[in-house]
């Protein structure tokens, strides 16, 4: 599935360890997932990027038109975790179709603001939200939603304490309150949307979530993942440096399984790829030695991230 080849291949980034990937393999197979649209375009809708092959559709690495499928069709997470894939490997995305990602992604958003995960329907919260917004920053492109629309779901998802949930009237979470403040700084307008008084309550209710590493929600055990979430979002709001680095440093390094690698939620847990990942990430948010740095709102490396901004501008530069 490419969101765990997502967090494999970024965690291995962050640990300056890429040369033990076959990286031209591994950018052919992330593009036979991409849904391409066919001769009529008559699928436009259902564009981007699918998790695998799993529905059983001819190999296709972009040299071609698609083939119709009836359930074939993207995934917004799936399309933001395999365009950061193809930038951490140094593709230029030149065989990314991205006005059919574009479309895929527009057609996703719904009259609230939020997003489906696929056209079929799904769960339409934070999450998908913020994957529109990473999928939008990376192809330079903001047509792929209504963005006004966007902040007004953020806006209405923001609790009575000040964090931000998946939805309005939900619990204030460490992840949606990411996802929220993530989206807003890739748009450019963090700043326009919160009042510097509500930032600071948003920086409050963040700051309360760490007890030695954080937890999501008031009242639940801390969790690696979370030295992430609501590290970041410190980061992005500019008060990170107040935490306790020896506190979570040292949580997040108890959870390592000493035997096989890897970091688990909790000590003495299973590792897993998802929190292996955020633990690193965690550690490198901290400035931890010979990690390389993250883009706390992208969620990639600063390398990668600096790769994606040279493309940027070679694409601006084209199209003067």
């Amino acid at each position: 599935m490419l969101t765990i080849v997502f967090f494999a291949l970024s965690g291995l980034d962050v640990l300056d360890a890429l040369d033990v990937v076959d990286k031209p393999s591994l950018i052919e197979w992330i593009y036979s997932l991409q849904v391409l649209p066919t001769d009529d375009k008559s699928n436009l809708s259902r564009c981007g990027f699918r998790g695998s092959s799993h529905i059983g559709v001819p190999y296709n690495s972009s040299k071609g038109p698609g083939a119709p499928h009836t359930y074939d069709s993207g995934h917004v997470a799936m399309t933001y975790t395999g365009l950061a894939c193809l930038v951490i490997l140094g593709d230029d995305l030149s065989r990314v179709c991205r006005e059919a990602c574009l479309a895929g992604l527009r057609a996703l958003q719904l009259e609230d603001g939020s997003f489906y995960a696929v056209p079929e329907g799904s769960e339409n919260d934070m999450r998908f939200v913020y994957c529109a917004a990473c999928i939008c920053f990376m192809l330079d492109d903001w047509s792929g939603m209504d963005r006004q629309r966007a902040i007004d779901y953020i806006r209405r998802s923001t609790s009575y304490d000040s964090g931000i949930g998946q939805g309005a009237g939900l619990e204030s979470h460490g992840g949606s309150t990411f996802c929220a403040v993530a989206s807003l700084c890739m748009m450019g307008n963090l700043q326009e949307v919160f009042s510097e008084r509500e930032l600071k309550r948003i920086r409050r209710w963040c700051i309360l979530r760490q007890q030695n590493g954080f937890h999501g929600r008031p009242n639940k055990p801390v969790d690696t993942c979370y030295s992430f979430w609501v590290g970041a979002t410190l980061e992005l709001l500019d008060v990170f440096q107040y935490t306790n680095f020896e506190k979570n440093r040292s949580y997040i390094l108890s959870t390592q399984d000493r035997l096989v690698g890897g970091f688990a939620k909790w000590p003495d847990s299973h590792p897993d790829p998802l929190h292996t990942y955020f633990g690193i990430c965690g550690l490198s948010l901290m400035g931890e030695a010979e990690l390389q740095k993250v883009h706390p709102a992208l969620n990639i490396s600063v390398r990668a991230f600096e790769s994606l901004r040279r493309l940027h501008e070679a694409w601006r530069q084209k199209s003067t």
